[in-house]
């Protein structure tokens, strides 16, 4: 019988090696060569972290947040690199989606009957 952390290990390789993985790194490096795009996604990052941690402790974002969420998220959108990044997140998380649906399926079968 497979030790599932093997299993889990090989995944992970694969992972390393799916085209929509090697997308998302080279579009990483180019926004880390490109001075603008790094401080932008940096600024987006802060920003993300900073709404979460409220969320969390279950405060409110003001107004100016708020707005400050929209700026940031509009100088994402106008930089070329930054959304050739959010492109290729989203493709990987849709694999890692339907791989977590594969995974869960056992558990869902338990519930569903």
């Amino acid at each position: 019988m497979a030790n599932i952390y093997d299993t889990a290990n090989q995944l992970e390789g694969e992972l390393r090696e799916a085209e929509q993985y090697k997308a998302l790194a080279k579009a990483y490096e180019e926004i880390r060569a490109d001075e603008a795009a790094s401080e932008v996604l940096t600024e987006f990052q802060a920003l993300q972290q900073t709404l979460y941690e409220k969320q969390q402790a279950g405060e409110e974002i003001s107004e100016e947040e708020a707005l400050q969420a929209q700026n940031v998220s509009g100088k994402m959108t106008e930089n070329e690199l930054t959304m050739e990044l959010m492109e290729k997140e989203r493709a990987l998380n849709q694999v890692l989606n339907d791989i977590n649906g594969i995974i869960m399926k056992p558990v869902q079968d338990i519930y569903q009957g």
